[in-house]
């Protein structure tokens, strides 16, 4: 680990701080960047979003795609998460601690709005940054990509009725708009562009150029990540500061949320005897959020002002250092993991 990864919780920690500064400095500047989005999809957080999960598409085989059936107990894991738990656990944590512990710190006519806009987020399995917290865990690459597209699957089809039974509504309004831009924006045409450059670098058969830019992307990747998170943080810059007790109070669940689904899902496979590269993407997929996609349903259900949209923003705001500390605990347990599994041949990528 070099020692800008071994210091990456200051650097984030910093650039939270240097966001919200520049946010508040550079106004105008800051306005402009995040108004350049597409159905609710900013492009600019869509370029850098790029930088970060080409290193882990580009190490995708697709002749061994075959070979995540293996991993059924893993995928099994995930799935039971994202579509029976992580909506359901939200909805009781909402309830507990927005309508119940915390509503006399909060405006009352907001607290439905602010737990509607929960389960919209936790309804939501990520699409994107999924890649880029497998690719720190080392997770495995083809189980990563395969897990994204099934549970982008299911979600066209579940997204609308899980969040319509769960605040009671007879129909949602889908942001089908979000929800298929972002797929193919960072999905379909990073996949095919990684893939294009694969096969470029691999000619003649020998994996020495295409290893030599994974060894000169992996920095550029964690790069994109923290000014990620100036640009998210200097974006919501004014509601941070004008509404912090509130934004605190909404944080509390969802943080348990994320740890609870992450340490549930990790717990679970190793129960199951699947092994630490499938353990790790599968707690990450369990615990992060696609929120484009819930943000964009939650203004159109609730309007742009409302409880509900900022919930679903606060969802972004703990996104990436909530979820560099579940990366922390998966790579520095992995040794507690690894005792309780049955003795068993490496997987192709293992011995890679």
């Amino acid at each position: 680990m070099s020692t800008f990864e071994r210091y990456l919780t200051i650097w984030v920690a910093a650039c939270i701080v240097v966001g919200i500064a520049l946010g508040q400095a550079f106004p105008t500047v800051f306005h402009a960047i995040g108004g350049a989005e597409i159905a609710k999809v900013n492009l600019p957080v869509a370029g850098l979003i790029w930088l970060m999960v080409i290193p882990m598409l580009l190490k995708i085989d697709f002749s061994a795609l075959g070979q995540v059936g293996r991993h059924w107990r893993g995928i099994g894991v995930t799935l039971f998460i994202n579509w029976a738990v992580k909506p359901f656990s939200m909805a009781l944590l909402g309830w507990l601690f927005i309508g119940w512990l915390f509503r006399p710190l909060l405006p009352e006519t907001q607290v439905g709005s602010y737990i509607a806009g929960l389960i919209i987020l936790a309804a939501a399995p990520c699409t994107a940054m999924v890649f880029v917290w497998s690719n720190l865990t080392k997770g495995e690459p083809h189980f990563t990509l395969s897990q994204v597209a099934l549970n982008d699957s299911i979600m066209v089809i579940a997204f609308a009725p899980i969040v319509a039974l769960l605040l009671g509504l007879s129909a949602i309004t889908v942001p089908w708009d979000t929800l298929i831009l972002s797929v193919v924006l960072y999905i379909v045409l990073p996949v095919i562009a990684a893939q294009m450059l694969r096969r470029i670098l691999l000619i003649g058969g020998s994996t020495r150029r295409l290893d030599g830019l994974l060894a000169r992307l992996q920095p550029l990747s964690l790069v994109a990540l923290l000014a990620t998170l100036v640009l998210l943080f200097g974006f919501q810059g004014e509601q941070i500061l004008a509404q912090p007790a509130v934004i605190g109070l909404l944080a509390v669940p969802i943080l348990i949320q994320v740890y609870f689904n992450a340490g549930l899902a990790y717990l679970l496979n190793r129960l199951s005897g699947e092994e630490h590269c499938i353990a790790g993407p599968s707690a990450l997929i369990g615990a992060s959020n696609f929120f484009e996609l819930a943000v964009a349903a939650a203004i159109s259900l609730f309007g742009f002002n409302s409880g509900a949209a900022l919930a679903t923003v606060v969802g972004v705001l703990i996104e990436v250092p909530v979820m560099l500390t579940v990366v922390w605990i998966v790579n520095h347990s992995k040794g507690w993991y690894e005792r309780g599994l049955p003795a068993r041949k490496p997987i192709a990528s293992e011995r890679v």
